[in-house]
């Protein structure tokens, strides 16, 4: 079946592989979610190196669960010398492993319902030396208030309509790995730093989905055999690698699609907040001499995200963009501004907040960032290339839509007379915007598989390179 796994189904296929693969996977309780909901890590082997994988970070990027248990399935596997043959099955041992799933060359890829085969031995799947530790889901209450996302995006004709009909993505300070920039405690946030400070892992893994582009690898330190892996996967699967992105266009870059956190005192930064970025998990490894590589996949790819081809009139088209998101953020306040008086109050929504907190400045904040690189591109070379403009295009034309998504739930829930009228005057906007999203960028769906496949592949080879630097 070609979707995600919701939370429920990977907790019960982590519980299932506890029980297929006894004394080498455990799972247990790392902490509680605001809501009470459990915080839960499945760890795979006994090595004495941890390696600390971190799915659903952000709701509304639902392939972290189902990589994680295809990466589990592919650990447990190799660590114990089987084959995994499903849930169901019977595991046969003494067979050679096969290197379908690691980092180099398979063009079936596994995902959780298609369970991957062992790797070829390697430092990554070595049980005298690793311990894998995968958190199922980091903010399962966000999960909860984007429930039906795994359903909204089955199979080939989802579209952009659906999945952000579907999503939901909280105020930064409400979100567990960014929460700590914004001076806000989350007990999220906190499970995770204690078991960084418990494990001391050589290696963090935040898996991430970016609903348009192409693929691409954040690193707090750079990883010289990533790159190479990275690219090979990347092509094998059919996924663009992004070249050049919107939080990280004058990063280093030691490789395509591959980029290192500056130094705090560096001016290149785009993302709001970034300069405090230290306070984040992200950057809590590096405490202990390990580094993080947040790994994003596209939902859907363009060709344009890996084209570095100079973009003619880059300075006009990025004030078009800047446009594009402060016409689109205002035509959603003012519905916003009809709809409050019978809205649930902030303090008892989720996606209230969310919609207060865009509407008071984000997509200004957004917009003016882009005026250095605006002004930069009027004034010659070294221009913006296409790949960067199309990074930034995604990013403008996302804003509006993710506020419009919850925006149409609230009023369908909404018990008003003005609700319905309001509803169909939105979702006339909202429909045109993803239509016109989806052919401007010329978007074509990447199956889950691919998505999970690669990501996989990314860890494994992230490992790899950072176990290596310890020999």
């Amino acid at each position: 079946m070609d979707r995600y796994l919701t939370v429920a189904e990977v907790t019960d296929s982590a519980r299932r592989l506890v029980s297929r693969f006894p004394g080498t996977g455990r799972l247990r309780r790392i902490g509680t979610s605001r809501a009470g909901r459990p915080i839960l890590m499945l760890s795979v082997g006994h090595g004495p190196h941890h390696v600390l994988v971190v799915a659903r970070p952000h709701p509304d990027e639902p392939v972290g669960g189902t990589t994680a248990i295809a990466l589990a399935e592919q650990v447990a596997s190799a660590l114990t010398g089987r084959v995994a043959r499903g849930p169901a099955e019977p595991v046969t041992r003494g067979r050679r492993p096969s290197t379908a799933g690691a980092p180099s060359t398979a063009t079936d890829p596994p995902t959780a319902t298609d369970p991957p085969t062992a790797t070829d031995p390697s430092l990554a799947t070595d049980p005298s030396l690793v311990t894998w530790d995968i958190v199922l889901c980091l903010d399962p209450d966000g999960a909860a208030l984007s429930q039906g996302i795994e359903e909204a995006t089955a199979g080939p004709r989802h579209t952009l309509a659906d999945y952000y009909r579907a999503a939901y993505r909280p105020v930064a300070a409400e979100q567990p790995e960014w929460a700590p920039i914004e001076s806000r405690h989350l007990p999220e946030s906190q499970a995770l730093f204690d078991v960084i400070d418990e494990l001391r892992p050589v290696l963090q893994c935040s898996l991430h989905n970016v609903e348009a582009g192409g693929t691409w690898v954040q690193l707090t330190r750079d990883l010289p055999r990533l790159a190479a892996s990275f690219q090979k996967s990347a092509a094998d699967l059919a996924i663009p690698v992004q070249y050049g992105t919107f939080d990280a266009l004058y990063w280093e870059n030691p490789g395509p699609g591959v980029y290192v956190l500056p130094p705090p005192e560096s001016a290149a930064r785009l993302a709001a907040g970034s300069e405090n970025i230290g306070l984040s998990t992200w950057c809590a490894p590096a405490r202990y001499g390990g580094v993080t590589a947040i790994i994003e996949v596209p939902l859907w790819a363009t060709d344009l995200a890996d084209d570095p081809s100079p973009r003619p009139d880059a300075g006009a088209v990025l004030r078009d963009l800047a446009g594009l998101v402060r016409d689109g953020g205002r035509q959603v306040t003012a519905v916003l501004d009809k709809a409050r008086p019978f809205l649930p109050p902030a303090r008892d929504s989720a996606p209230r907040r969310v919609l207060e907190w865009m509407a008071d400045g984000l997509y200004d904040l957004v917009a003016d960032s882009w005026e250095p690189l605006a002004r930069q591109a009027a004034d010659g070379p070294p221009g913006l290339t296409t790949a960067q403009v199309c990074a930034l295009d995604v990013v403008a034309r996302r804003q509006p839509l993710r506020a419009a998504g919850l925006l149409l739930r609230l009023l369908e829930a909404a018990d008003d007379a003005a609700a319905p009228g309001l509803h169909r005057d939105l979702d006339d906007l909202f429909t045109a915007w993803c239509t016109d999203f989806e052919g401007t960028l010329r978007l074509r769906r990447v199956p889950v598989r691919q998505q999970v496949a690669h990501q996989t592949r990314t860890i494994l080879a992230a490992a790899e390179s950072a176990l290596t630097t310890l020999r």
